[in-house]
Parts: structure tokens; sequence; C-alpha cells
């Protein structure tokens, strides 16, 4: 009984030992141990959480610099990189989800861990960098399809209309007047569309606000002339668009309308470019009534002349191979008395000057009283009738063969005459008169007409003399026939724009690219041009061109091909050009020229003459001569 109360009394203290001990480990040495694993896990956790956000932020500021960068190119650009960007914040996501998975056993730091953390890492930046490239092929693949479509412009549709004109440099230059002439054309497409979706009220409103505008804008072409309602025109205009836009836009639609408005506004300009073409040349062919009335009053006081008062002095002149010879075949008294006059007032010395001057029978007689009573100073001058040269005649002169033709008189009063103003203007010009009148193909008889001269200067009777022309006969031709200024730039007025190079004696004969040259002022050497029989070329080639197939007419396709490698250059600066067509020549250019040239329709002594080159020639008039006053050849 001892013995079971003594071992019954040790096993009693055990018992009552250990909730002792566990109490004081549950009290203090627990929580210890709680608080100092937290702290070091809370450590680690936050040092990765720094190093996660800080890569969060960079990547993300990097997306954004990106994206910012690319934004301005297009839309497409901008909703690349949005994607770029979702992807970018993807992969940030799912690599902090990895890290915690890591830091929940972060307190360990083993190797394989600390591996994996930078297989992780490189793994990132290999993706950001695969983005970036995925960029740049996106942004060339973007900028190939854009070339593309630009080819695929059809520009005959768009016109020649482009906003980087000069007039479109200021946005703010006349605004007004180019906002509403934009609202005028959205409010048509409108009403076409209202009308297909049977929407009559709208299409209404439209047409009656499309009228108040067309009223308020009327024949304004800047802001300054527009009337006062126009501001509030374009607001309510402005509404009406806005509500229209609401309930039609389709942007198939619109583009369609927008494409067929563009097409017919091309057809209209296409169609009245034709139309004046053809007045144009309707106006260059006729002559003003007053240069018409000068000549009959002139001729008819001529014929009233006694024939010894219709002598010209100084005729021993006229074959005297020292002097300084002008050439001047004209059927406009008018324009041949100022280039006379023109060239006399610029000479040094007019007595050595010489004007031989050969006109038609119905101007004979009104040429030779004009000068007659207007003598050109110490000059001397002649006048002969074209119908007198008797060598002049249809078995000698292959173009005077064709022009009395049936063929030939078939195609200029009969074949292919248009009926209307816009059909058949671009052949007009080759069915003018002068191509009918042998004054105009005597530049290829100048041997014949002047035997005992060596030298002669042509001169159109278009032109106006700055100039003394005298250093004309000194300028060495190296044996050349013609002396000229040439014409071509960079790609026009080469021998392929005036022949017909698909037929095959032109095309073995000429290069297509070489230079041509000008008619007007032309200075020949006659002896060269008697040793290379130059009358003879110009009758082959005219003679293989009876059906028109090598040139059509005119005078300059024959002249090119009989002086083709015979012709000297000239500097420019003796011949200026195209004051008949060109409203761009510089200023300087003109007076600094020897010779200007009213070459192309608008002659000077046409109304539709350039206001701004009239004066040249207008200087050398007499206006308060009696003829002219009686005329009415008002300045």
């Amino acid at each position: 009984m001892a013995l079971k109360r003594g071992l019954s009394g040790r096993n009693s203290g055990n018992v009552s030992c250990y909730p002792i001990v566990v109490l004081v480990f549950c009290s203090f040495l627990a929580p210890l141990i709680f608080f100092v694993g937290r702290g070091m896990y809370t450590s680690t956790s936050i040092d990765n959480n720094d190093f996660s956000t800080t890569t969060s932020k960079q990547v993300s500021s990097f997306v954004k610099e990106k994206i910012l960068a690319k934004s301005n190119t297009n839309n497409a650009e901008g909703n690349k990189w949005t994607q770029i960007a979702a992807n970018v914040r993807t992969e940030i996501s799912r690599g902090k989800q990895d890290d915690l998975v890591d830091d929940d056993h972060s307190q360990f730091h083993t190797p394989a861990i600390l591996a994996r953390r930078q297989l992780r890492e490189r793994r990132r930046e290999k993706r950001a960098a695969a983005l970036v490239k995925q960029d740049d092929e996106v942004t060339v693949k973007l900028e190939n399809a854009a070339l593309e479509r630009s080819k695929s412009v059809d520009s005959a549709v768009l016109g020649k209309y482009s906003i980087w004109r000069k007039e479109n440099e200021n946005e703010n230059t006349d605004s007004k007047v180019h906002l509403m002439r934009d609202q005028m054309i959205m409010a048509r497409v409108y009403i076409s569309i209202a009308t297909m979706k049977k929407k009559p009220g709208l299409a209404q409103e439209l047409q009656k606000q499309l009228k108040e505008s067309q009223r308020a804008l009327g024949e304004a072409m800047y802001d300054a002339d527009l009337t006062r309602s126009a501001h509030e025109k374009i607001k309510s205009m402005d509404q009406v668009l806005s509500k229209a836009k609401d309930q039609l836009y389709d942007c198939n639609l619109v583009t369609g309308k927008l494409r067929a408005i563009l097409q017919s506004a091309d057809e209209q300009v296409r169609s009245l470019k034709r139309q004046s073409t053809f007045l144009s040349q309707l106006a260059a062919k006729t002559i003003p009534n007053g240069i018409h009335c000068l000549s009959m009053r002139l001729a008819i006081d001529y014929y009233l002349l006694p024939p010894e008062k219709r002598k010209f002095p100084r005729s021993e002149n006229l074959e005297n191979p020292s002097l300084f010879h002008y050439a001047l075949f004209s059927d406009n008294v008018l324009a041949a008395s100022v280039v006379v006059n023109s060239t006399i007032m610029n000479a040094k010395e007019p007595a050595k000057h010489v004007f031989h001057l050969v006109t038609d029978k119905l101007n004979f007689g009104a040429m030779n009283m004009w000068f007659l009573l207007n003598p050109p100073g110490k000059a001397t001058i002649h006048v002969e009738n074209v119908d007198e040269f008797k060598w002049l005649n249809s078995s000698y002169c292959p173009v005077l063969r064709q022009l009395e033709s049936a063929a030939m008189k078939e195609y200029y009063f009969k074949g292919s005459h248009s009926t209307t103003l816009s059909a058949g203007s671009s052949n007009l010009k080759y069915r003018n008169p002068k191509y009918l009148s042998m004054l105009n193909h005597l530049r290829f008889y100048l041997p014949q007409i002047y035997p005992k001269l060596d030298k002669i200067l042509f001169l159109d009777d278009d032109i106006v003399v700055q100039k003394d022309l005298t250093g004309l006969w000194s300028v060495n031709l190296h044996e050349k026939v013609n002396g000229a200024v040439e014409t071509c730039g960079e790609s026009f007025h080469r021998f392929d724009k005036y022949l017909n190079f698909s037929n095959p004696h032109i095309a073995k004969n000429f290069d297509p690219n070489a230079c041509g040259w000008a008619y007007g002022m032309n200075i020949f050497d006659l002896k060269e041009w008697k040793k290379r029989d130059i009358t003879g070329i110009y009758h082959k080639w005219q003679n293989m061109n009876e059906d028109r197939v090598l040139w059509k007419l005119g005078t300059l396709p024959p002249g090119l091909m009989t002086f083709y490698g015979l012709t000297h250059p000239l500097d420019k600066s003796w011949h200026v050009l195209g004051l008949g067509y060109s409203p761009s020549i510089d200023g300087s250019e003109i007076e600094n020229a020897a010779v200007i040239h009213y070459n192309g329709n608008m002659k000077p002594w046409l109304e539709l003459a350039m206001t701004k080159y009239k004066s040249y020639w207008t200087k050398y008039i007499k206006f308060d001569h009696p003829y002219i006053r009686t005329c009415k050849l008002g300045e």
C-alpha cells in the first residue's frame, strides 16, 4: 500500500508540472516566435512588393511613352498600342502572382527559388523586346498599306484640286467663303440621301437652307464680298447639317455621293475647257473691226494717189549686202507698223536698216499707204505683193499645190467640222486661215526672194523689238544656216511634240528628244542656205507629207526638219517667247529681252490679249494718228 501510494504520488506530481510548462510556452515563447517570424516575412514581402511595383512603373512608363509617340500617326496605330499596353499589363499581373507564390516561402530563399526568379525576369525582358519589335513591324505594314491605297486613287476623277495650293496655305484666308461652299456640297449630298431614304421633310429643310446659302454667297470670291447675313446662314446650315448627319450618315453612301459630285464637276471643267479653247481660237482668227477699218481706208487713199507718189525713197539700198536687212511677211498693217517702229526707235544707226515687207493683194495698198504717210526715219522700206511672185506657182511649190487641192479644201471647209462649241476644238488650230496663205510659207524661199543678199533677219509680225539688233549680223553661226533661240525645257517643245515618230521616215531621220527652236526672230545665212539647198530639203519633206502623215499643218514642223542639224542656238536674251499664252513670264526677263514675242492666241491687237503685257506693244502706236483715231483704235 505504501509502495502504491509512493508511486501514485510521483505520477501525480508529474502530471501537475506539464500544464505549467505549456502555459509558460504559450504565454511568452510562442508570441515571441510569432512576431519575430512575422517581421522577417513582412520585410521580405515588402522588398519583393517594392521590386514588383518598381518594375510595373517602369514598364508602364515605357508603354505610355511609346503610345504617346505613336498616337499622332493614325488611329490604327493607337488601337494597336492599346492592345500592346494591355498585353504588358497582363504580363505584369502574371509576374506579380508568381512573385506572391514565391513570397509565401521567401523566408527560405533556396537557390532554386532565386534561379527561378532570375529566369522569370529575363523572360519579361524578352517579352518587352518582342512587343517593341512587333510595333515596328506593324508600323511598316501600315505604311506600306497606305502607299498601296494611295496608288489606287484615280487622279482623273479627283481632278487637280490640292489642299497644298498657295491659296490654302493660310487657313484664315477667305475661310467663310470656303466653308459655305463646303456646306453647300454636303447639303446636296444629304438631300440626295434623304430622298433615297424617304425623308422628304429633312430633304425640304436642307433644300431651303441650301437656297438661302446660295443667295448669301452669290458671286462672292472673298470674305469681304459676303453680305452681313452670311454668318447667320453658316450657323443655320451647320445646325441642319448636324441634324442630317445624325439621321442619315452612312460612310459608304456619303463617299459615293461625293465621288459622283467630283466626277460631274470634273466633266464640267473638261467641257468648259473645250469651249474656251474653241472660242479663243475662233477669236484669234478674227480681224478686229478697227484694224479692218484701218486697212480699208488706207487702201482707198493709196489707189487715189498718182503713180509717181507711190514710190519709196532710197530704193538703191534694197540689194546692198553691207546693210542690215529684215524680212517681214504680214497682212496686218498695225502689227507691221509696230515691228518697224520698235526696230527703228531702238536702232543705233537707223540709216543702215532695210525692211522688206511682203503682203497679200488685199492689204498691198494699205501697207504701202501707211509707210508712205509714216516713213521709218532714215531707214529704207519696200513693200511687195506675194501674188506678183510669178516663180511661186504650184508646179514649183509643193505646199501651194497642196493648198489648192480638193483634199485640202475638204479638210478646211467640209470634212470633220464640228457643229458645237464643245466638240472638235482640239483640231481647230490646224484649220486657221493663215495656213492657207502663202505668206506663212515664204520663209522657206528667202534666197529666191532676195538673191543679192548674204544674211537676213526674219521677223514675225507679233513681235516687239526692244534693243538694237545689229549684233545678230556678227554672230558666228559656225557654218549653220539658221540662228534661233531654243525652246525646249525638261520634256516639252522637243521634236516628238511636233512630228509623227510612228512614221518610219521620221523615226529613222530624227531624234525625238532633239531640242526645238522658235520662229519669230531668226538670222539666216543665205550663202550657206544656197550651198546646202535648204529649199530643196523643204520641198522633199513637203512632198512626203501630201496626206499629212508626217505632221499636221504649220511651218514649224517642216522648219525643224529642214534645218535639222543646221541651227545654231542663240542666247535666250535675244528672244523671249510666250507673251501670247503664258501669264507667268518674269518681268525682268521681258525687260532684258531684245525681242519679245506674242506667240499664241492672245495677240496684243485682240481684246483677249493679256493686259499685263499689252503696254510693251501699244507704246509704239501713235493713237492720235488721224487714221487710228477715225477707226477707233483706242489704247
